[in-house]
């Protein structure tokens, strides 16, 4: 839902086939897989063992002998396989899903929207016309009271003139079949027109007007582009989110390269054309006077000091000027090298990522299996509210640690592991507890510990 509210005004308008629709929602579905299958997980574990629970099995297989260690034995297997197909479906299934929605997007953005005509408002979805209509008879598709801008030039391109107008009393718009073309026809109205002249005498004079007067007028409208066209699909292939991992460690080897290469001309350059400034001069080829020049020594300071005090200030105002320039530069290509470096981060966040996923399925199993069996309620009541509170602090820590990452506050393997980090000891203390038979989440429990702090405190003050 969140996907559909933040592109339903990408879809909705541009008379795309429901094929694509349902090709696009299929390969969007599968993106939201690394945030849905672990809450999935964490759900069907806790109404499991709730279920088991709430109708005594567990107290009856524990009374036989039986371990919660072996209950969930088998269980454990499943995860083990179920987390290692998460990781290929991370590492194969998802770039090829990424590649093909971001592919879809571009094409759809790209699409021109349908014209839709309101009732007394101005329509700009035709390209190079602005249309008002009065009235629109729904039944038989006439159109009453229309008013249009012809906005484009003689080759039919729009253009930001405005020197034609039609009024009509009324029209009809038919698309063909392969909306490709769009027919106007229009009865009783007029056309004005201004035509420009050409040439460099007229660029002064008024354009002489037209008007033409009829009783019925068609017009053919090229919509060339209204049919929705298949971008190449390597013009998204190598963006992080369509690697796998071997992909994105060469990716990343080769961003690390350039980066390294860029810094150090970058430095070269400064210190060869900043750093160590010098005028050019030409000297004669004697070998006499060569030897004098380079014989000679000169000290900066005794140099300076020995220049009129108006050369002096020209001297110095010149160093700023000259530093204040080589400061800009720095600054510039500083702010280069750290959006490189945040671009090098992605590589490595969506790297991580391709193992946390797999981490999270095995560690929500360990959170929700325990935690069904000391709650012991199954159905859709307290295990949904459960999941959905653990979900939501394990995806905020991860939401905020890869923020973190990519800005460079934390290295990337522990921004994109910090959530799994914090919800693994929660994995351990209630696995543990719940071998231990442990009371947690039992409200009497707790009455009764508070109760005997009451029964302690009025001991101590009698």
């Amino acid at each position: 839902m969140q996907f559909l509210w933040r592109y339903i005004d990408d879809l909705v308008g541009k008379g795309l086939e429901w094929t694509v629709i349902m090709e696009f929602m299929l390969y969007v579905s599968v993106t939201l897989v690394p945030m849905a299958l672990p809450l999935a997980i964490l759900l069907a574990s806790i109404m499991t063992f709730g279920t088991m629970g709430e109708n005594y099995e567990l107290v009856a297989l524990k009374a036989a002998g039986i371990s919660l260690q072996r209950i969930m034995k088998p269980l454990t297997v499943l995860i083990i396989f179920i987390s290692i197909g998460a990781f290929y479906f991370s590492n194969i299934v998802m770039p090829y899903a990424s590649l093909k929605t971001s592919s879809l997007l571009y094409d759809i953005r790209k699409q021109k929207a349908e014209l839709f005509l309101k009732e007394g408002i101005f329509t700009n979805d035709l390209e190079g016309f602005s249309i008002k209509v009065g009235d629109i008879n729904k039944q038989t598709g006439m159109i009453y009271d229309l008013l249009i801008y012809d906005h484009r030039d003689k080759k039919g391109k729009p253009n930001s003139e405005n020197r034609a107008v039609t009024v009509a009393d009324s029209g009809l718009m038919l698309t063909s079949k392969d909306k490709r073309y769009m027919e106007f026809i229009l009865y009783s109205g007029n056309r004005y027109e201004d035509v420009k002249k050409t040439g460099r005498k007229s660029r002064n004079k008024h354009y002489p007007f037209q008007k033409v007067k009829f009783s019925e007028y068609k017009t053919t409208i090229d919509l060339g582009g209204k049919e929705f066209k298949r971008s190449d699909e390597n013009i998204f292939k190598n963006s992080y989110r369509m690697l796998n991992i071997r992909q994105l460690a060469q990716q990343k080897d080769s961003l690390d390269q350039r980066l390294k290469k860029d810094q150090s001309n970058f430095a070269r350059q400064l210190l060869s054309q900043r750093f160590f400034n010098k005028e050019n001069r030409s000297y004669r080829t004697d070998s006499v006077k060569r030897e004098k020049v380079l014989a000679k020594t000169l000290d900066a300071d005794s140099l300076f000091q020995s220049l009129p005090l108006f050369e002096k200030m020209n001297t110095v105002n010149t160093a700023l000027n000259y530093a204040r320039k080589t400061k800009e530069n720095i600054t510039r290509k500083r702010n280069n090298f750290s959006a490189q470096q945040k671009w090098i981060r992605k590589y490595v966040n969506e790297w991580h990522r391709k193992f946390t996923l797999s981490f999270a399925c095995f560690i929500f199993f360990f959170i929700g299996a325990p935690l069904g069996a000391i709650i012991r309620k199954g159905g859709l009541g307290m295990p949904v509210i459960v999941s959905v509170l653990f979900f939501i602090i394990y995806y905020i820590i991860s939401m905020t640690g890869e923020r973190f990452a990519k800005e460079g506050v934390l290295p990337p393997y522990q921004g994109m592991w910090i959530s799994s980090l914090v919800i693994l000891p929660l994995g351990i203390i209630l696995t543990y507890k719940a071998t231990t038979d442990s009371a947690i989440l039992n409200a009497e429990a707790y009455l009764d510990f508070f109760k005997k702090i009451n029964i302690f405190k009025k001991k101590k003050n009698a």
